[in-house]
C-alpha cells in the first residue's frame, strides 16, 4: 500500500511539474482511480478607481465616508477568499484605458468607478465597448441626487449595469452581480 501511494505521488507530481497535465488530465487520472476531483478556477475580478478616489477617507467625508479604499479592499478580499481580486487606481485617463484593455480579455469582470471621467470620457466608453469582460459601473454616492452634470454617464451604455449610492458597499453589490451570472 505504501509503495502504491509513493508511485501515485510520483506520477502525479512528475506530470504536473513537467506541465504534461492540465486540470483535465489530472481529473481524468484521478477519476480512473475512483477519486472524483472537482477543479474550479477562481474568478478574477479587477476593480478600477478613477480620479480622486485615492483620497477616499480624506475627501468630502460627508459624501464618500471615512474609510480608505485600501482598507475596504482588504475587507472584500477577506469576505471573498475564493475570488482573485485585483485593484488599480489612477488619476490619468489613458492609464485607466490601458488597464481596461490589459485585463478586458483575461478577467471575469471589471468593477469600474471612473470618477469624474464617467461624465466626460468617450475614450473610456470606447475601451469598455472594445473588451469582452463585463463591466459594472460603480458610484459611491447617488449620482442622480447630485449636480446635473453628474446625472449623465457616457460609459453606462457599454456597461452591464450601474450601482450607485450605496457607499463603499456599491463595490460589494457589483461583485455580487458578477458572481450571480
Amino acid at each position: 500500500m505504501i509503495l502504491e501511494i509513493e508511485q501515485f505521488i510520483l506520477i502525479l507530481t512528475t506530470n504536473i511539474e513537467d506541465n504534461k497535465w492540465g486540470n483535465r488530465e489530472l481529473s481524468d487520472f484521478l477519476n480512473n482511480l475512483g477519486i472524483h476531483l472537482y477543479i474550479c478556477n477562481a474568478m478574477k475580478i479587477l476593480i478600477i478607481n478613477g480620479p480622486n478616489l485615492n483620497l477616499l477617507g480624506k475627501r468630502e467625508k460627508s459624501i464618500y465616508g471615512e474609510q480608505t479604499f485600501e482598507d475596504y479592499f482588504e475587507e472584500l478580499k477577506y469576505r471573498y477568499p475564493s475570488i482573485e481580486l485585483e485593484y488599480y487606481q489612477s488619476n490619468v485617463e489613458g492609464e485607466l484605458i490601458d488597464k481596461i484593455q490589459e485585463f478586458g480579455f483575461s478577467c471575469d469582470g471589471i468593477l469600474l468607478n471612473a470618477g469624474g471621467y464617467t461624465h466626460t470620457s468617450v475614450a473610456i466608453a470606447d475601451a469598455i465597448a472594445a473588451i469582452e469582460a463585463p463591466v459594472i459601473e460603480i458610484h459611491i454616492s447617488n449620482i442622480f441626487a447630485r449636480e446635473e452634470y453628474r446625472k449623465v454617464s457616457l460609459i453606462s451604455k457599454n456597461c452591464r449595469g450601474i450601482i450607485s449610492g450605496f457607499g463603499l458597499s456599491s463595490y460589494r453589490l457589483g461583485l455580487e452581480s458578477l458572481l450571480s451570472d
